[in-house]
C-alpha cells in the first residue's frame, strides 16, 4: 500500500506540471465539481473455492462526487454496492443482506488526452481518464468465510473511456473497466474477537481481487467562468505588453505636446486682447479725405504677414454686424491695411487679403448681405498708428446716405 501512495504522488506531481502548459482562468472552490451515478456487474479475478472469473457475478451500482482541479488531475470519491447475491456457496459473496459488500474509495482521476495532447478550451468528444486510488471495504458475514463480517483496505485501478455531450459539455457519459484489490481483511466473532482471513495476508492479490464493468454518467455543474468545464485564459506576451506600453507613452507624449501648444495659442489670445483693449482705449485717429466719412470703431488686428482673422478679432467684427442689423439701410466699406515694412506690391496684396477676409466673415458668419459691403485695400500706411502693430488692420466705413 505505501509504494501505492508514492506512485499515486508522483503522477499527481508530473500531471500538475503538464497542466501548467495551458493557463486556464482561477479554479475557484465551488468550481469544477461533478456529480455521477454508475451501475454494472463485478466477477472475482480468480477462483474462489466454487466460484470465480464470470462465474457468481453480482449486479453493482455506484454513486461518485468528485473535483477536476486540473486539465489533468482531479479527485473522486466513489461509493460502490453490490447486491442480489445468493447465499450458497456457489454465489459471489453471498450473505444474507440486500448488500453483499460496500466500498468506499478516495480516487486520483489523470485525464490522460490532456495530459499527453494539451487542452484546446473545452473537453474533447472522447476522452480517456484513468483512476487509481483506495480505500475501504466492508463484505457482511459470507458463506465462503463462515459467515464472518469482513472490513479491510483496498485499492482501485479503473479507465473511463467518457463521451463529452450537449453544446456545452456539462454531461459525460462512460464506460469504465475496473478492479478491486482487498488488503488485510479481518472476521468478526459474536466476542468481537479478532481473527485473520486467509488466503492472502495484507497483499495486493489477484486471488481476493475483483474485476468490474460499470455504465455511468457525470454533470459537471456550473463554474464562475460561465461554463461547466475549465476555460482557456486571455493573456498577452511580454512583446505585446512592451508595445502597448510603448504607444501609451507616445500618445502621452503627443497629448504633452498639444498642451503645450494650446498654452502658447492662450498667451498669444491673452496678448492681442491685451494690444486691443489699448487700442480700443486711444482716442480715434481717422484718415482725412477729400469727403468726411463715417469711420466705425472696432478694428480687425491682424498678425504680421498673414490674412486670417484670429479668434480674438471676431468680437470688432460682431459690433459691425450688429450694427448693422440694427440699421437695415446702412453700407459698409471694409479697408485693410498693411504695415510699411517689405513689398509694396506684396503690402497691396495683403491689404486686399484683409479686406475680402473681414468681407466673407461679416457674409458667411454673421449672415450679413453682401450687396451692403464692399472691399478697399490700401496697401501699407504708418499714418493709423505711430505702432506697426496696429497699422495691420481692417477698418470699416459707413457709406449710408443721409
Amino acid at each position: 500500500m505505501k509504494k501505492l501512495f508514492l506512485a499515486m504522488v508522483a503522477a499527481m506531481f508530473a500531471a500538475n506540471v503538464n497542466a501548467q502548459g495551458t493557463a486556464i482562468t482561477a479554479n475557484k472552490a465551488g468550481d469544477n465539481w461533478y456529480v455521477g451515478v454508475n451501475a454494472g456487474v463485478a466477477t472475482p479475478m480468480q477462483k474462489w473455492g466454487d466460484y470465480g472469473f464470470m462465474k457468481g457475478v453480482a449486479p453493482k451500482i455506484g454513486v461518485r462526487l468528485g473535483k477536476n482541479l486540473t486539465t489533468v488531475f482531479g479527485l473522486a470519491l466513489d461509493v460502490d454496492a453490490w447486491m442480489l447475491s445468493k447465499t450458497d456457496s456457489k454465489s459471489m459473496m453471498g450473505t444474507k443482506t440486500f448488500f453483499n459488500g460496500i466500498d468506499v474509495d478516495l480516487m486520483g482521476t489523470f485525464n490522460l488526452m490532456n495530459l499527453f495532447g494539451g487542452y484546446k478550451g473545452e473537453p474533447r468528444p472522447f476522452e480517456i481518464i484513468a483512476l487509481l486510488g483506495g480505500g475501504w471495504s466492508h463484505r457482511p458475514g459470507s458463506a465462503c468465510y463462515d459467515h464472518y463480517t469482513r472490513n479491510g483496505l483496498n485499492a482501485k485501478f479503473a479507465f473511463d473511456l467518457a463521451l463529452n455531450l450537449g453544446q456545452e459539455k456539462a454531461w459525460q457519459l462512460y464506460l469504465e473497466p475496473a478492479v478491486v484489490f482487498g488488503c488485510k481483511t479481518w472476521g468478526y466473532t459474536g466476542a468481537n474477537a479478532m481473527t485473520m482471513v486467509e488466503p492472502v495476508r495484507g497483499k495486493l492479490d489477484s486471488r481476493n481481487g475483483l474485476f468490474q464493468l460499470s455504465v455511468g454518467f457525470n454533470y459537471k455543474f456550473l463554474n464562475s467562468n460561465g461554463t461547466h468545464n475549465f476555460k482557456i485564459a486571455e493573456l498577452r506576451d511580454q512583446a505585446e505588453i512592451d508595445g502597448l506600453n510603448a504607444k501609451i507613452n507616445e500618445l502621452r507624449a503627443d497629448v504633452n505636446s498639444k498642451d503645450g501648444q494650446i498654452a502658447a495659442n492662450a498667451r498669444e489670445i491673452a496678448d492681442l486682447k491685451a494690444k486691443l483693449a489699448a487700442c480700443e482705449a486711444r482716442p480715434v485717429q481717422t484718415i482725412v479725405e477729400e469727403k468726411k466719412e463715417n469711420i466705425l470703431q472696432p478694428m480687425v488686428i491682424f498678425r504680421q504677414g498673414k490674412s486670417t482673422i484670429d479668434a480674438a478679432q471676431y468680437a470688432s467684427i460682431e459690433m459691425v454686424a450688429k450694427y448693422m442689423r440694427n440699421h437695415k439701410d446702412a453700407n459698409v466699406i471694409v479697408r485693410g491695411f498693411a504695415s510699411p515694412e517689405g513689398n509694396a506690391e506684396l503690402n497691396q496684396k495683403l491689404s486686399e487679403k484683409r479686406a475680402e477676409a473681414v468681407k466673407n466673415a461679416l457674409i458667411k458668419r454673421y449672415k450679413i448681405s453682401k450687396d451692403r459691403i464692399t472691399t478697399q485695400g490700401l496697401g501699407a500706411t504708418d499714418k493709423i498708428s505711430e505702432e506697426n502693430d496696429f497699422n495691420r488692420v481692417a477698418m470699416f466705413i459707413d457709406t449710408t446716405t443721409k
